[in-house]
């Protein structure tokens, strides 16, 4: 029985590690890259840091009890849905170069064009929102666009190394059609692996302004999260993101629990145009991390945005909660507090240079 039981063990590590070797895990920072995160103000201890401290789970909560609740525990019957997410197959590659322009791709992937350079977010475009096609398999009706739906990219901008925001079949993909990359302090390595040139990165850290194309420019700005590829975490930065032309401003929030930086920006960077804000896939056990709804109240407030956008909801079941639980609250919470929030399907445009808004609760379908 030992030598059984010992066989099973390294059968099971030997596995482990071939897995593990798979190009989509990435790699680990080093040389002058780790060099220059060691001297980053954020990089204490071998990793990076947010604002205040960060438990990895809500006090009261154990990491055992979190882990087995997620993968053992009761979901709610609505976890996901019946029939095929409503969508809107838009020709992106028609797109006018003159049209301001959002369009949400299914949890936090979407596309920007603005003054005639374009943007894709977080794209993941695989059926599967992890390493191993066997977890957090895509919602139908919700994956249907493909890297080659896409015409040439300006920039590629990421907001942390996640795999339900970095996803290695995409990003290896779209590689010829992608100009520069945008991505925090630490994600580069991933993409140097993944045959991205060095000279394609543009990897910053908070409070870091770049000038783009065309006037506009592009400002690092905190998060409440982490990251994390492997076992290990926080080896890379994890950041939010302002966007600026001549007339507007975008808030591009990634992933964050709440915390005093969204605060900090609306002060120094808002009013907002827009704010693109995680919407779902929390729990109270994780609300450091992940922002719950109420929460969003408060953090639309301070970010002193004009219209929001609640994304990171649609696509994957990655909570507990009703997949369309996140969009139903975040609309009370709009009609009870004045907010004004948009909620276009998958690939419906939402032109930026209107002023007025109008948009189905598709979800009750």
């Amino acid at each position: 029985m030992i030598y059984i039981l010992l066989t099973i063990i390294l059968i099971l590590s030997v596995a482990t590690f071939l897995v593990l070797q798979k190009d989509d895990f990435g790699a680990e920072p080093s040389g002058k890259r780790l060099e220059r995160m060691q001297q980053s103000k954020l990089y204490k201890d071998g990793q990076f840091q947010n604002i205040h401290h960060t438990p990895a789970v809500t006090e009261g909560y154990s990491m055992t009890k979190v882990s087995m609740e997620f993968l053992f525990g009761k979901s709610d019957p609505k976890l996901k849905p019946q029939d095929s997410i409503p969508h809107i197959q838009t020709d992106l590659k028609k797109i006018p170069k003159s049209e301001n322009i959002f369009i949400w791709l299914g949890h936090s992937s979407y596309y920007i064009q603005l003054d005639g350079v374009n943007f894709l977010i977080d794209p993941v475009f695989s059926k599967y929102g992890s390493p191993l096609p066997i977890f957090n398999k895509a919602f139908k009706g919700a994956d249907t666009y493909q890297p080659k739906d896409f015409p040439a990219i300006d920039y590629l901008v990421i907001t942390h190394d996640h795999y339900d925001h970095l996803d290695y079949p995409t990003v290896k993909e779209l590689r010829t059609k992608v100009d520069k990359v945008i991505l925090p302090l630490g994600v580069g390595a991933h993409f140097e692996k993944w045959n991205y040139k060095p000279e394609q990165l543009i990897e910053e850290e908070w409070n870091t302004e770049v000038a783009l194309k065309n006037g506009l420019k592009i400002i690092y700005t905190p998060a409440r999260h982490f990251s994390g590829r492997k076992f290990k975490r926080n080896t890379t930065l994890w950041t939010s993101y302002v966007l600026e032309s001549s007339t507007q401003k975008i808030f591009l929030g990634g992933d964050s629990g709440y915390d005093t930086h969204f605060k900090e920006i609306g002060d120094k960077y808002g009013p907002f145009d827009f704010a693109i804000l995680e919407n779902g896939q929390y729990n109270d056990a994780w609300k450091y991390i992940h922002a719950l709804p109420t929460d969003m109240p408060k953090i639309i407030s301070e970010l002193k945005a004009k219209h929001i956008v609640p994304v990171h909801s649609g696509k994957f079941a990655l909570a507990r909660h009703a997949w369309d639980e996140p969009l139903i609250k975040i609309k009370e919470n709009g009609k009870k507090d004045n907010f004004d929030i948009l909620t276009p399907m998958i690939g419906e445009p939402l032109l930026l240079k209107d002023s007025v808004f109008s948009f189905k609760e598709w979800w009750h379908k």
